[in-house]
């Protein structure tokens, strides 16, 4: 193939909707300076504020398609949530450092608690979702999944003082709810029943109450399915129903352990 028969062929299958990755590369930028504004002692709040702004504004003028949606107005809005979400994420913190022995301190919480980093993105991104604006929300909680390994999609609804531990594999989905005080592990899935596109506007992922503690690789499932109030989930458990508060959830393991004759 011949070098201009082979950019014409490239061209022709280049059939994908208008996709501008500067989208991407501009949301990272602006997810580590809007956490660096709120976390970080150095960081001149004023200051970084205006930048901000500027950068949202190329945000949105990379994330809005429709001319009809006037997105350059959500600055405001959004910006005014900022301290409600910070003090959040601050009981957030605390309650890592209350239920996780291994802390050692809120500093550590702060700088070295994965869980925690996934926690910030997604509550930065679930108002910028609740706002409806269209993708950026859902690359900020990718760009926290690639650096953590939890994959939170914006637009669950997650209450006060969340927490996870270790963080690696955990899934959130969109329609979930978590309520105050929830606790999970490693490997925990939130997630359908079943995958269709016909359930879009459907409530597809569960409801966990508040003050439940969900243990490492459960796999809760449905939309219909809420797990009372002051419950305990164990580890590996699969469960698909709803349970009443002050349940224990258990998955029983068969393990066989025989004896081997020595070897001469």
């Amino acid at each position: 193939m011949e070098r201009q028969e082979i950019i014409k062929a490239l061209k022709t299958h280049k059939k994908q909707p208008y996709l501008d990755y500067r989208l991407k590369r501009f949301t990272e930028d602006f997810t580590d300076k809007l956490f660096y504004t709120l976390f970080d002692v150095n960081t001149p709040v004023e200051e970084n504020l205006i930048e901000l702004e500027r950068q949202f504004e190329v945000l949105v003028d990379l994330a809005c398609w429709d001319s009809e949606k006037p997105c350059k107005k959500l600055w405001t809005s959004y910006v005014a949530k900022l301290p409600e979400v910070l003090e959040k994420l601050n009981w957030d913190a605390e309650a890592i450092l209350e239920c996780d022995p291994a802390a050692l301190s809120i500093h550590e919480v702060y700088m070295a608690y994965p869980g925690f980093y996934a926690i910030v993105i997604y509550r930065l991104a679930h108002e910028l979702y609740n706002e409806g604006l269209p993708l950026e929300p859902r690359l900020k909680t990718e760009y926290a999944h690639r650096q953590t390994g939890v994959d939170i999609n914006p637009g669950a609804q997650i209450g006060k003082s969340f927490f996870i531990d270790h963080a690696t594999g955990v899934v959130i989905g969109e329609t979930a709810i978590i309520h105050d005080n929830v606790k999970i592990y490693q490997g925990v899935t939130l997630g359908a029943l079943y995958v269709a596109k016909t359930l879009k506007e459907q409530k597809r992922h569960p409801t966990i109450m508040s003050n439940v503690t969900i243990y490492e690789n459960a796999t809760i499932l449905g939309g219909k399915t809420e797990i009372g109030e002051k419950s305990l989930v164990g580890g590996n458990a699969w469960h698909t129903a709803s349970i009443p508060p002050n349940s224990k959830v258990f998955h029983t393991p068969e393990i066989k352990i025989t004896t081997v004759d020595a070897q001469p």
